[in-house]
């Protein structure tokens, strides 16, 4: 991942409104400020795309895939811009997301649908997505919303560790964004219920879907205040959605449709949580069984793996790494090759092994730029790097250490010991783990969920997950015949 600084937030957006004119919100009707033209969010879509693939992958589900398209598709006919070109992708990431960005491309991750209990719970976040679209909610965020959205660990900790938002008129700038971002969350929801109705499905369930993510949110003790929060609280949500439902259908009398049994068949075999195959951490160490490698994670830290990278960060945002695939057939191509890409200034530059693999040790300074374009001097808030090229399995991997100058002399010792740690993996267990995997269940006798799951060897110590997946509680009843999630390899 390239690191650059942004010095000019404030001059930017001051020549991007100098640029634009008003025009009419095809959603709201209102006539506001839009930062680019139809043409422009169409190629930022398009632009876009790579690198999130790149980043999350794409789930490999060609029935799945073609549900979310066919349901796109007929919302995004009857949506207020169904001229845009508009793509559905699912993304192999287990976090429960989904998200659009300008042109037309909406994603669900694996993970949100795994969590989904019937079409119209998808229906809806389907509406919602699409309409941040139609609303040209990105449009008017720019870029660093979607990126955001995308990259929420490295942006976490590159906004403390190197662009230094201390400065007062950038916590007030963030803070008006984010109140922003808010806004658009509750218009996107209510657009949701009027478009998920539209297509006939009961928006009642989308509500019900808040419930879950309130669920979730609860369980990881993740929770942030709504002030805070660049999403409304889900409970909050809830009862809005409750509401707007009610509201559309007793004006709008029709069929609704919920076609849970449908859904539920539609995912079943679906990965549930990490795949290991792409990387997974356990008791501190970082295991890749397809590519037969190990390296520790340091006590206490966050971590976040995507296809692109494994990246990791202390909790006090003071440092973190990033390790990726190095370009380059020697080490030393590679090493010219991301001193080029990262602006580094090397200071040291040393030949090694690391566990019986050829290494390069590097320690570089990023090189920010002045107004000019001239590589500025460096301060105690310049970005120092620590990088171990390590030849290995005919590929060459890349280790970045990444703190502020005033912290990297505290920090290099853990980056060291982190680098040094890199080696083959052989244990059999570890190559031929096997992802978990949602299974659909017919309910065998009428009972609680935790009966049921039980029934269907469950063990207890999933009951709390199983639970939250299924969209109940484990004392809810449930019917012989009825069909339930339940998880296996």
């Amino acid at each position: 991942m390239k690191v650059k600084f942004q010095n000019h937030i404030l001059t930017g957006l001051v020549a991007i409104s100098l640029l634009t004119g008003c025009s009419k919100n095809p959603v709201t009707g209102k006539k506001e400020i839009i930062f680019m033209s139809k043409e422009k969010e169409i190629a930022l879509g398009a632009e876009s795309h790579p690198g999130i693939v790149a980043t999350m992958g794409i789930y490999d589900d060609k029935s799945l895939n073609a549900f979310i398209n066919e349901k796109g598709k007929a919302m995004a006919n009857i949506s207020h811009r169904p001229d845009l070109p508009y793509q559905f992708f699912i993304v192999d990431s287990p976090v429960v997301n989904a998200f659009a960005v300008p042109g037309g491309y909406v994603y669900f991750t694996r993970g949100i649908m795994a969590h989904f209990n019937n079409e119209a719970e998808f229906a809806g976040v389907l509406g919602h997505e699409i309409g941040h679209i139609t609303a040209r909610h990105s449009a008017r965020q720019q870029t660093s919303q979607i990126f955001g959205q995308v990259g929420l660990l490295a942006g976490m900790v590159l906004s403390e560790t190197v662009r230094g938002l201390a400065d007062q008129t950038q916590q007030a700038l963030g803070l008006l964004l984010l109140s922003y971002s808010r806004e658009h969350e509750t218009e996107s929801d209510k657009i949701g219920v009027e478009y998920s109705s539209k297509i006939g499905y009961d928006a009642h369930q989308m509500a019900d879907f808040f419930g879950t993510l309130k669920k979730i949110s609860d369980k990881s003790g993740q929770s942030i205040p709504t002030f805070q929060s660049t999403h409304p609280d889900p409970g909050g949500r809830q009862s809005k959605v409750e509401k707007w439902a009610t509201e559309y259908q007793t004006a709008h009398p029709a069929k609704y449709n919920v076609n849970r049994d449908t859904y539920l068949r539609k995912i079943d075999g679906i990965i549930y949580g990490t795949d290991p195959k792409q990387g997974f951490v356990e008791n501190n160490v970082f295991y890749h069984p397809t590519l037969r490698f190990q390296l520790p994670v340091p006590s206490g830290w966050q971590y976040e793996n995507s296809p692109a990278q494994f990246q990791m960060a202390a909790k006090d945002g003071k440092s973190m790494m990033l390790f990726m695939l190095a370009p380059g057939k020697s080490l030393e191509e590679a090493a010219q090759t991301v001193v080029k890409n990262y602006s580094l200034q090397v200071s040291e530059n040393n030949k090694t092994t690391i566990n019986g693999n050829p290494a390069i040790v590097m320690i570089s300074t990023q090189a920010a730029q002045t107004q000019t374009g001239q590589p500025a001097a460096a301060t105690a808030n310049s970005i120092q790097v620590a990088t171990w090229l390590i030849q290995y399995g005919g590929s060459i991997y890349a280790i970045h250490g990444i703190a502020q100058a005033s912290n990297f002399g505290g920090s290099v010792g853990q980056f060291k010991s982190v680098a040094e740690g890199f080696k083959s993996v052989s244990d059999p267990n570890i190559i031929n783990r096997q992802p978990d995997r949602i299974r659909i269940k017919t309910v065998q006798r009428d009972g609680s969920l935790r009966d049921a799951l039980r029934d269907s060897n469950q063990s207890d110590k999933q009951m709390d997950d199983l639970a939250i997946i299924n969209g109940m509680s484990l004392s809810d009843k449930v019917t012989k015949g009825m069909l339930i999630k339940t998880l296996s390899k």
